[in-house]
């Protein structure tokens, strides 16, 4: 699918002038530099994929964004995990990059999700040169790809309790054991449902709906083919579809904590406006075309999920994929909105609104998003970051294109 999609991309870019973006520097003696790692999206790709060398996904628009940004002296790198797994499978294949080592999903995940318990070898192949307490890394993770990194520190620092019970100790992946919460210094999130999406319903409006126009259906089919299961037998809470939902989203939710030594940075996008009547409409001249029927869908949505979550008004503002206020911050995690003259770990520091559509903060695909600059400034704060006993501070702002 990733192939597919990359090779779309790249013959809409034919016809397409290319960018000329300004040059951004990076800051001079900055207390940390620690190396920074990309991780896509649903049906995303990254450095390991051959789709990345037709098409990168970070800076699709404007060229690669990790050239751009390893040119100007950061460290940068993109992962490649699953495109349509759950978040728990990407997890394990992106410590299994980061460390050179075979996928090991677990002995009894794999077993109670019925799929094979190992997958791709990464021996010799390691994506960071080194990775452990002193060389840590940041972590950024567009969409889905926030999910799967939040639950990657998770298990970094804790492990899981089921997998150390139900593995041997000489045959457990070093993952499940927990312990390595100091080998990860940030994690940015961009556009990440954190708390689900109800792109889901929009699209089963639309389904339902006899009156929805041709560009409406055919905008379901796009977006259930790039979340469909593997048809390999696994159970549905295996799989991105069911992560995505808000209630998977809450049950995924209770099983990840905001780690203490770590310092979390949201970023959630907007490319609707709301109408006389209070729903929202997209914005089409920076909304991507495919997004704009299921962004019509949630700006009027309201409702209930089966579990019993509420799906007001509030739910409304989109990017056309994740809703705005999912975006915001995981609903059990504590939070502040961002001020620059006082960061913190173990508290998500949410960041000014960004204006703009769901592929905005990866570069767009057929909009002109220049957001090289964008993560300039970004990348810098984040290595800008002192500590002291109480507080820690930055001297770098971040560019915003909040409204």
């Amino acid at each position: 699918m990733s192939k597919i999609i990359a090779l779309f991309m790249s013959i809409i870019m034919f016809f397409i002038p290319s960018a000329n973006y300004p040059e951004a520097q990076k800051a001079e003696n900055t207390p940390t530099d620690y190396s920074f790692v990309f991780v896509h999206g649903l049906s995303g790709w990254g450095s390991y994929d051959l789709a990345y060398k037709i098409m990168p996904y970070w800076g699709m628009f404007g060229g690669d964004l990790m050239q751009y940004l390893n040119a100007r002296g950061f460290d940068c790198y993109s992962a490649s995990v699953s495109g349509a797994d759950s978040a728990w499978d990407r997890a394990c294949e992106l410590y299994a990059q980061l460390t050179g080592t075979k996928t090991d999903y677990g002995a009894e995940h794999s077993a109670r999700c019925k799929h094979p318990r190992y997958g791709k070898d990464f021996t010799g192949k390691a994506l960071v040169p080194e990775f452990d307490s002193e060389h840590k890394i940041n972590l950024l993770g567009h969409s889905f790809g926030g999910t799967t990194v939040r639950l990657f520190a998770e298990l970094m620092a804790n492990g899981s309790e089921t997998e150390r019970e139900y593995t041997d100790s000489a045959d457990i992946s070093p993952l499940f054991t927990g312990g390595k919460a100091d080998m990860i210094y940030s994690i940015t999130t961009l556009a990440a449902p954190h708390n689900g999406t109800t792109a889901y319903d929009a699209q089963a409006a639309i389904e339902a709906d006899k009156n929805s126009t041709l560009r409406e259906r055919a905008t379901v089919k796009m977006f259930l083919l790039a979340s469909l299961k593997k048809n390999d037998g696994r159970i549905d809470e295996d799989t991105v579809t069911y992560d995505l939902h808000v209630d998977g989203a809450a049950e995924l939710n209770e099983k990840i904590s905001t780690v203490d030594s770590i310092y979390y940075f949201s970023y959630a996008c907007y490319a609707t406006k709301q109408q006389e009547d209070g729903t929202y409409k997209a914005e089409d001249d920076i909304m991507e075309f495919i997004f704009v029927p299921a962004a019509n869908r949630m700006g009027s949505l309201t409702g209930v999920s089966e579990n019993g979550i509420i799906k007001d008004e509030s739910w409304q503002l989109n990017d056309g994929i994740v809703n705005t206020r999912s975006a915001l911050h995981p609903d059990n995690a504590p939070y502040t909105d961002f001020d620059n003259n006082n960061i913190n770990p173990g508290i998500w520091n949410v960041m000014p609104l960004y204006h703009g559509d769901h592929m905005s903060l990866q570069g767009g695909m057929t909009k002109n998003n220049n957001v090289r600059l964008f993560y300039v400034d970004l990348l810098n704060m984040i290595n800008s970051i002192k500590q002291s006993d109480k507080t820690q501070s930055a001297f770098c702002s971040i560019q915003q294109k909040a409204d």
